[in-house]
């Protein structure tokens, strides 16, 4: 297996009497997201401030690409490749929205004067902030801080940047709208993320490995999907006191959730009795996203999530965002044809809608609409005998074929 990028062996941090950290031993591997969830206050940002050095550990060792961070060549190696968002922003309020930005440009770079011009503004653009370079931070709303502090710290280009709570106070659509442009630029730079996170499941979709932190101590390390297998106090204290029981963005049943109804579907049906699946993605958000912006792309993802939900739950159905931008529909009572027959009535009656049926409220106050195309795939899976709902769903995606699309508004 590769050699961990960062790896804590063993770490323990106290403050006093109290023990935060307590023999933590973790790995962070070069290229991905990695978010640290748990409770407010359970030692989250105590990890990573140990992470860019800003702590040290009591006990215990952190290696950098293999090397102790003891090792001074170790230390310039990390400090150099960082960045790190604060969770309360720490934007000067002195200094515009322009000059914060730009200090770490002009703090670690000999960057000529038109260059960070260049690169600022490029980030500010990113992050709709175009129209506020001479405010000051108490200018600005919190979620406008937010941005700035992101922008801030992505303008170096870095290879890691850690995230303390990126989205911490913000709304559905701006928290989810935040962990894209994160999971985003991750794809496009190829920096490893680390986050610490207590938004559950929103993080989920974009992470590629969840470490949970309990009581001071790592307890998981996996996947998304490794984790819900994963059978420990943790989830009952943890998971499903934060998830609770519906995807804050969409309104549709958290992921557990759906769990639990398709599980007492199948427990509770005589054998024989048909029911379906029905798997929808909403095709290149990242259009949608580079006309009007990230928040309009998680408005658009609200709506189309609203009308899956309102036109199959007249039908006894039930549904779920899957990933980011799929979403999974059950329906208990029907078969394969009918289920096709009512996916085809869907897409006749969303197609008569138009664009404007996942249009963010308000874009014509933005300016000049945009022409966008939008594309919407299907697929559909028949229920079987001892056939398990993930393989089910892996059918129902694998017949996933254009259904919809919807051009200008």
């Amino acid at each position: 297996m590769a050699t961990p990028l960062i790896e804590f062996k063993d770490v323990t941090k106290r403050f006093g009497e109290k023990t935060v950290l307590d023999r933590v031993n973790l790995q962070v591997y070069e290229g991905e997201i990695t978010t640290v969830v748990g409770l407010s206050g359970g030692g989250k940002s105590v990890l990573l401030k140990h992470i860019i050095g800003l702590l040290k550990p009591d006990e215990g060792t952190i290696l950098f690409r293999g090397e102790p961070l003891e090792n001074r060549r170790a230390v310039k190696a990390s400090a150099a490749q960082m960045s790190y968002m604060f969770q309360g922003n720490a934007l000067f309020d002195s200094m515009t929205v322009y000059e914060n930005i730009a200090l770490p440009l002009r703090e670690k770079t000999n960057l000529r004067k038109v260059e960070i011009e260049r690169r600022v503004s490029t980030r500010m653009e990113q992050m709709e902030l175009g129209d506020s370079a001479d405010k000051y931070p108490s200018e600005l709303s919190g979620g406008m801080q937010k941005r700035v502090a992101l922008a801030r710290a992505l303008v170096t280009d870095p290879r890691i940047v850690l995230f303390d709570e990126p989205t911490s106070g913000q709304d559905p659509v701006r928290k989810n709208a935040i962990l894209s442009m994160i999971a985003q630029y991750q794809r496009k730079f190829g920096f490893t993320a680390v986050l610490v996170s207590h938004e559950i499941p929103d993080v989920f979709f974009i992470s590629d490995r969840i470490l949970a932190l309990y009581h001071g101590s790592i307890v998981f390390q996996g996947s998304p999907d490794e984790l819900d297998a994963f059978d420990h106090p943790f989830k009952d204290e943890v998971i499903r006191s934060l998830e609770g029981l519906e995807d804050e963005l969409t309104g549709l049943h958290s992921r557990r959730h759906f769990k639990v109804q398709y599980h007492n579907l199948l427990t509770q049906r005589s054998s024989g009795e048909a029911y379906s699946v029905i798997v929808f993605t909403l095709e290149s958000p990242e259009a949608i996203t580079a006309a009007l912006g990230y928040e309009a792309t998680q408005e658009a993802i609200r709506n189309f999530a609203f009308i899956i939900d309102r036109h199959f739950s007249a039908m006894g159905g039930f549904s779920s965002r899957r990933r980011f931008n799929e979403f999974i529909t059950v329906l208990p009572y029907s078969d394969r044809e009918e289920s096709d027959r009512l996916l085809k009535e869907f897409a006749a009656d969303f197609q008569g809608r138009g664009i404007r049926a996942v249009w963010p409220e308000g874009i014509h106050r933005r300016g000049p609409a945009p022409c966008l195309e939008v594309k919407i795939k299907a697929g559909i899976a028949e229920g079987q005998p001892l056939v398990e709902g993930e393989a089910l769903i892996d059918t129902a995606r694998s017949q996933e074929d254009e259904v919809i699309r919807l051009q200008c508004p």
